[in-house]
């Protein structure tokens, strides 16, 4: 019987020494600084909070901020927001599909979406069942109301002098002419006369027209444009048996508006 010879024996185990050190040092952790950080991101977070910690677009609004109107089938939904600290603590619909049966929706959906815009601090919020034109506009104008709050206010926190928030209409003086707004009948538009930030004098310079889109206007726009310089701001009501020009004219005026808050 052969014995192992002392040189064999010791090649052998300096060469498992070395494999073993090789395998020690080919590990990774399981994860690194870098990714735990990432991975620690709460899915939920505010969609303000998260502007103002990327330094994007400018710090978090403190106040009231209104989004944009978003319109549905069954008309205009706009969110006011409350935001305190880089969050949101409150959500309300200032517009929502009014009349008939969209008045019980409205009443069921929109406490339900107020609710779900504070829990989840974004627009990331589920369709109420049964509301999903009211849900979808929702949404909209929730992200517009977000989108505003990073900006610094974007010229529509109520109180702020600027925009179209309902304290004040306008912070520039002149004459302002909306965007037109295409609706079912025609496009309507609206001009507005500024002073000393107060809307003085509206007018809608294109509404539908012929036939019975005729008599509607001939009804409805003097209407319209009372209430735009009783309101100052586009927060008005819609005229009976008026709801496309109503809508199209809400839109050209907040346009209008929102050019003449600068």
């Amino acid at each position: 019987m052969r014995k192992s010879h002392p040189v064999r024996r010791v090649v052998l185990a300096t060469a498992a020494t070395v494999s073993g050190i090789v395998l020690l040092l080919s590990m990774k952790p399981a994860s690194d600084p870098a990714a735990a950080s990432a991975a620690g991101s709460p899915p939920g977070s505010s969609a303000v909070n998260q502007e103002s910690a990327q330094g994007g677009a400018g710090a978090p609004a403190a106040g009231t901020v209104m989004g944009d109107a978003a319109q549905t089938q069954y008309g205009a939904v706009q969110v006011r927001l409350t935001v305190s600290n880089g969050r949101i603590t409150q959500a309300e619909a200032v517009q929502a599909p009014k009349g008939g049966r969209s008045d019980q929706i409205t009443a069921d959906a929109v406490p339900k979406l107020n609710q779900a815009a504070v829990a989840a601090q974004s627009a990331q919020i589920d369709t109420v069942s049964g509301a999903t034109y009211t849900s979808t506009g929702y949404r909209q104008s929730l992200q517009s109301a977000i989108d505003k709050a990073n900006a610094g206010g974007g010229g529509a926190a109520e109180g702020s002098g600027k925009g179209a928030g309902e304290s004040g209409a306008a912070q520039a003086s002149g004459t302002f002419t909306g965007s037109v707004a295409q609706t079912q009948y025609g496009p309507v538009q609206v001009r507005i006369t500024v002073s000393a930030g107060k809307i003085t004098a509206a007018e809608a310079v294109q509404a539908p027209k012929g036939g019975r889109s005729g008599q509607i206007t001939a009804d409805a726009v003097p209407k319209l444009n009372q209430a735009a310089v009783a309101a100052q701001s586009a927060q008005i009501d819609t005229v009976s048996g008026a709801t496309y020009t109503s809508t199209g004219y809400q839109q050209s005026l907040q346009s209008a508006l929102d050019q003449a808050g600068g």
